[in-house]
């Protein structure tokens, strides 16, 4: 195994390669599901949802107000001719909905708060 530190955005992910010498194809080893948004969390408690790449704003699945699971799609970023779930981080109510459907966004802009 090789592990490597890949950035992406201003954020670093560590990684770990298995090389599969048996040329049979690899199957994944089971991993906790994984956020399309980055979380920073805020001193009042509140949780910011950003967006992490640039793109439009195809649907948005929620509004103010709303109690979402972790894990729960949030709204639908199209990057590169590709729908991507943004998705809750944790379980909490949704404070404020800072885009709208049609909105073009920038890396790392906000998104959607939740507490």
């Amino acid at each position: 195994m090789k592990n490597y530190t890949i950035t992406v955005n201003g954020i670093a992910y560590e990684v770990t390669v298995e090389e599969n010498k048996s040329g049979a194809p690899a199957v994944p080893a089971p991993s906790a599901p994984q956020t399309s948004a980055p979380a920073v969390s805020q001193p009042s408690g509140s949780v910011s949802v950003e967006a992490p790449m640039p793109g439009n704003i195809l649907d948005v699945k929620t509004s103010v107000g709303a109690n979402v699971s972790a894990g729960q799609t949030l709204l639908i970023l199209e990057a590169m001719k590709m729908e991507n779930d943004i998705v809750a981080p944790q379980d909490g109510v949704i404070a404020s909905v800072n885009v709208s459907k049609g909105d073009t966004v920038e890396a790392g802009q906000l998104l959607i708060t939740l507490s």
